[in-house]
């Protein structure tokens, strides 16, 4: 039966069949999974950059006072590493990826519903990102600012910030796009008898996503190009010195960032909602309850962002309904995680990667999530505001949550795209190297932020060496871990890998490894739920 199986002619868009041939022929096709592969490579290639650049800084703080470079060159550092793992690598991740190449598979699709849409999407990735790299190279000097690019620093430094806003601007073009893209291929595209509760949680949480990219990313468009007409027509909309408001800009900033924080999150909640079924041979727990809580962290969190300015100064009222709110949306998460590990209860688990990686993501994100709620009490946020606790928490949630869901979808779906399965004992290793690497790096902020410890320091008091040494230490660790992943999956070729490794019972395990352009033979009708399990 296996032979049978691996017997499937490789499929066109992993091998040119069409007008053009090699590089031109990947760089002109509209097939969706050619297409989420594009973005998969071109992240791995830009988060190996933005996490060399990361280690950069690391290696800088492990003793106080200058070791390779100064202040001005450790802030241009910052605001380039921050740039990419937010603006180039995170928001888009997991949902161009995934998004592109499982999300029509497991609605029964055999593409999205605007193809050359969806190509140029990844064009607009390309440009942004060019754009951002220009402004390293370009002008008075690469931005200093941070990623927030906060005003009026953002608005007076003679560094190159118009150019890296114009890249961001351009990345969040893409976003919007994409979301499109993606919410009428959900609604109109969907298998014959597949309502939305018979569909898979991954496009759950896709749609979730794709709504906020539509309606948030504007706003920090429009906040983008208020920077630049400051800097350009000198118009007062943050510099006081012009009659402006910068706390008028944290509010902009953070009505589009902490929805975007959910851009990047939940697309992972949906990649766990797939794997731990299927690697528990389980049915999903409580489906409805994971499906609408998705669409609930989506709708509320529109309504948190003051929680990031108490400090800044408001009204008690305003203090306490951000407060309430961030205590709220707290509470959809934490019915993912517990439907999560309901579902792994006296489950037929198959400890293999994507199921490490899952669990990891779980023990990750609960400590992220849990270092949130301090985060959004008045009193406690205000010991630890703008501490390395800061940098802990927003780690834990992002790379913690997003890139380790990111980590587990690719060994998940790897057999699905390549055709080919991976090494499971270097998987193994890879994942000890990279859970250790994490925590090694990112735990010990959480003390010395609760001791004072500012983020963003280029410098800092001899008191926190050991816990700034063992955090860099981790890092090492972490990018040994990501290499070793990396180089397990794509430096040679595994043994050819079944049409359904893992026994899984939506759709895209229904098709060859991996699937046939046109993805269905034949389409599907669905006529039961799609976590077919005991």
């Amino acid at each position: 039966m296996a032979d049978e199986q691996n017997n499937h002619p490789p499929p066109s868009y992993l091998v040119n069949t069409g007008k053009y041939k090699g590089l031109l022929g990947w760089l002109t096709s509209t097939d969706h999974k050619r297409i989420g592969l594009l973005y998969l490579f071109s992240i791995l290639v830009f988060f190996s950059v933005g996490m060399i650049l990361g280690e950069t800084m690391r290696t800088e703080l492990f003793f106080p006072d200058q070791q390779l470079y100064g202040p001005q060159t450790y802030n241009a550092i910052f605001t380039l590493h921050g740039l990419i793992m937010i603006f180039v690598i995170v928001i888009p991740g997991l949902s161009v990826v995934f998004g592109n190449f499982v999300m029509p598979l497991l609605i029964g699709a055999n593409d999205v519903a605007f193809p050359r849409l969806n190509l140029f999407t990844w064009y607009l990735y390309i440009t942004g990102v060019t754009i951002v790299i220009i402004s390293q190279v370009t002008g008075n000097g690469p931005p200093d600012t941070g990623w927030t690019f906060y005003a009026p620093y953002s608005t007076q430094t003679h560094t190159n910030v118009i150019l890296a806003v114009t890249g961001a601007f351009v990345l969040g073009f893409s976003s919007i796009l994409t979301g499109l893209n993606f919410i009428v291929t959900i609604h109109r595209m969907r298998a014959p008898g597949m309502s939305f509760f018979k569909m898979p949680l991954l496009p759950w949480g896709i749609y979730a996503t794709a709504w906020t990219q539509v309606l948030a990313t504007p706003i920090i468009g429009i906040t983008l190009l208020m920077i630049i007409m400051e800097r350009t027509l000198h118009i007062g909309f943050f510099d006081p010195a012009l009659g402006g408001d910068p706390v008028l800009y944290q509010h902009l900033f953070w009505i589009y960032s902490h929805p975007a924080v959910y851009i990047m999150i939940l697309p992972a909640m949906g990649v766990i909602s797939e794997i731990i079924p299927t690697m528990c041979q389980r049915k999903i727990f409580s489906y409805k309850a994971i499906a609408f809580s998705s669409l609930a962290i989506a709708a509320v969190g529109y309504f948190v962002w003051g929680h990031h300015m108490f400090t800044s100064g408001m009204s008690n009222f305003a203090i306490w309904s951000f407060s309430l709110l961030t205590f709220l949306v707290a509470i959809p998460s934490a019915i993912k995680v517990f439907n999560w590990i309901t579902t792994m209860y006296r489950g037929s688990i198959d400890l293999k990667a994507p199921l490490l990686y899952a669990m990891a993501f779980i023990f990750l994100f609960t400590i992220g999530g849990l270092t949130g709620l301090i985060q959004g009490a008045l009193a406690t946020d205000i010991q630890v505001h703008d501490t390395s606790f800061i940098v802990a928490h927003f780690h834990y949630i992002i790379f913690g949550g997003v890139g380790f869901a990111f980590f587990a979808a690719l060994h998940y779906w790897y057999p699905k795209m390549f055709g080919r399965m991976y090494n499971e004992r270097v998987a193994l290793v890879a994942w000890i190297f990279l859970f250790i690497g994490f925590n090694l790096l990112y735990f010990p902020q959480f003390v010395i932020g609760m001791e004072g410890m500012p983020r963003r320091y280029f410098d800092y008091l001899p008191q926190f060496t050991l816990a700034q040494q063992i955090s860099t230490i981790g890092g090492y660790i972490l990018m040994i871990g990501f290499i070793i992943m990396v180089v397990n999956l794509f430096s040679k070729k595994g043994p050819k890998a079944p049409d359904n490794p893992w026994g899984g019972s939506t759709l895209e395990w229904s098709v060859p490894s991996p699937p046939p352009q046109e993805n269905f033979e034949h389409t599907p009708h669905i006529s039961g739920n799609p976590y077919d399990y005991k």
